[in-house]
């Protein structure tokens, strides 16, 4: 598996392990067994001490024992998706009971800094935001119910969408009004975007939110000198009350986002105990 993300485990006495794993996508399904299972899983992962960087770490979790806190982050998986976000940390609070559960933005960089480390070694120096394309209304990527996604409103009357398959706009600072002048409109965006970014040239203000973790969240302002920055987090709701430009169709995030959470939670175990199984035929043949 190519997927990797960091696991991180701090015991009572304060002292932490860290484990890699291939299973990154849909990692935020893991959760969802509660704390027991998640450390039954440790002993298949690989524990060399080695801290993906933010450019690399396609998800992340820590496991505080000793003050209940559990923390994680994730590019791909439900709580990435807006039908599914909601309903996958209601599932997760309630196989966590007495825990502190609780989204990261900025990837590793935040895991580190809860462990009082230094949150830079993780980032990689002089590394250039890849600036997503953008998609046509039609567009095969935009298709289904999961479509993901960028949306970007500017003003009162624009509105564009670009691929998620690359760096949050945002990070491309103002040369991303540039690219902005040629972009093909939407005009009202419906669908179900992982992210999204508000534009207000006239009064120099952005706001901006996210689903998945992006590198630097906290860092866009200084991309953006002149503009008051706002970010929302995972908070898709500011972007619907400051722009009527993105008004997602209605969904079900309630019981129906639910069951289909725990399918794919279903699925996920199953597909580990598929591996599982692999693995120990392989290792009983080479034996």
């Amino acid at each position: 598996m190519g997927d990797r993300a960091n696991i991180v485990v701090v015991r009572e006495d304060g002292t932490h392990e860290l484990y890699r794993t291939g299973w990154a996508v849909d990692i935020d399904l893991d959760l969802l067994d509660g704390p027991t299972a998640l450390l039954a899983l440790l002993p298949e992962l690989r524990q060399d001490g080695w801290w993906l960087d933010d450019t690399i770490a396609q998800g992340g979790v820590l496991v505080d024992l000793g003050r209940k806190v559990l923390l994680f982050f994730a590019w791909e998986g439900p709580s990435t998706g807006l039908r599914h976000r909601a309903a996958v940390y209601e599932l997760i609070r309630a196989a966590w009971p007495g825990w502190e559960v609780r989204p990261l933005y900025d990837g590793p960089a935040e895991l580190r800094a809860y462990l009082g480390l230094d949150p830079e070694y993780v980032r990689r120096p002089g590394a250039e935001p890849a600036p997503a394309p953008f998609l046509a209304p039609g567009d095969e990527e935009l298709a289904g119910p999961d479509p993901g996604g960028v949306v970007i409103t500017m003003g009162t009357g624009r509105c564009h969408v670009l691929s998620d398959a690359f760096d949050h706009p945002v990070r491309e600072g103002v040369a991303l009004l540039e690219r902005l002048a040629d972009a093909p409109g939407h005009g009202v965006c419906r669908l179900h975007v992982g992210s999204g970014v508000h534009l207000d040239p006239e009064r120099r203000r952005l706001g901006w939110w996210s689903l998945p973790s992006t590198p630097q969240a906290y860092r866009v302002p200084e991309l953006w000198p002149g503009w008051t920055v706002e970010f929302w987090q995972d908070d898709w709701r500011q972007h619907t009350r400051v722009s009527a430009l993105f008004c997602p169709a209605p969904f079900d995030a309630g019981e129906g986002a639910r069951a289909e959470v725990l399918v794919q939670a279903g699925q996920r175990r199953d597909a580990r105990t598929r591996n599982r199984t692999l693995v120990t035929r392989l290792r009983t043949a080479q034996a």
